[in-house]
């Protein structure tokens, strides 16, 4: 299928605008928030709706319910960038990508392997989130000092980076089945970009911050994934894109909240 050249320059330009909205919060206001935003449904969403846009609802109902669980495989990329880039600079960049890669790989060809079910998919996730939680839990946090302004270099990296990996899942999309393309889908299009001018930036420190704090926000993407699976079909590509949006906000603010509650109940305990 030929995609309309409107499409295209939608998708270019959708992706920019988030990258770039995700490096301001980073930088503005904390790394942590920017993980916790990293874990939103914004580079899924886009590659769902193009896919469904592209191919068809249905086939991006289906890819979704295996998004579910390449969410897991996505937070595997996480552990073996974090693993392989402890380096500052560009070594540390390669490094850490190399490891994120194969770690991503080697997960989503095992997800890809069994049929898996809304169910099954939101419950291998959700194992992933709370083993990495626990993995992570010693990590320090680092925040990113401010640089006073962005510099155009690492704004067209940041850009380039997330509308190359959008247009690659969206175009590999035509020639895979679905359960590749939701594993796809779920490959992290904002954070991964957003990881590398980090750490080029600022160093291994505030990465390793952001990838801590990447599973608590897994929880929007799954109300996302598992609304668009049950709403693409009879609401259409929109309206079920924007039922998983509020669905993926309400999560956020719940948890948030959550977190909040806790956190004020410690400090009345100690």
């Amino acid at each position: 299928m030929d995609v309309p050249l409107g499409w295209q320059l939608a998708k270019l330009l959708v992706s920019i605008s988030v990258v770039l909205g995700l490096s301001i919060v980073a930088e503005r206001l904390s790394t942590r928030a920017a993980g916790l935003l990293s874990g939103y449904p914004l580079g899924t969403a886009i590659a769902l709706f193009f896919i469904g846009l592209e191919i068809s609802p249905s086939f991006a109902a289906e890819g979704a319910v295996h998004t579910l669980a390449g969410f897991s495989a996505t937070l595997a990329l996480g552990g073996g960038y974090l693993l392989c880039g402890r380096r500052d600079g560009l070594p540390g960049v390669l490094a850490g990508t190399a490891g994120g890669l194969v770690a991503w790989a080697a997960a989503g060809l095992l997800l890809t392997r069994f049929d898996i079910s809304r169910l099954g998919g939101t419950l291998i996730t959700l194992a992933a989130i709370l083993a990495f939680m626990r993995l992570y839990r010693h990590v320090p946090d680092t925040a990113a000092p401010p640089r006073g302004g962005f510099s155009w270099p690492a704004l067209a990296l940041r850009a380039g980076l997330a509308a190359g990996i959008i247009f690659l899942i969206t175009g590999l999309a035509h020639v895979v089945p679905s359960a590749w393309a939701g594993v796809m889908a779920a490959f992290p299009v904002t954070m991964y970009p957003f990881l590398v001018i980090l750490h080029l930036t600022h160093g291994a420190a505030p990465v390793a911050t952001v990838i801590k704090h990447y599973p608590a926000g897994l929880g929007s993407l799954l109300c996302y994934a598992l609304c668009v699976s049950l709403t693409y079909v009879p609401l259409g590509l929109a309206w079920g894109t924007l039922a998983g949006f509020a669905a993926a906000t309400l999560w956020l603010l719940a948890w948030t909240r959550g977190q909040a509650w806790w956190q004020r109940r410690r400090e009345t305990m100690t």
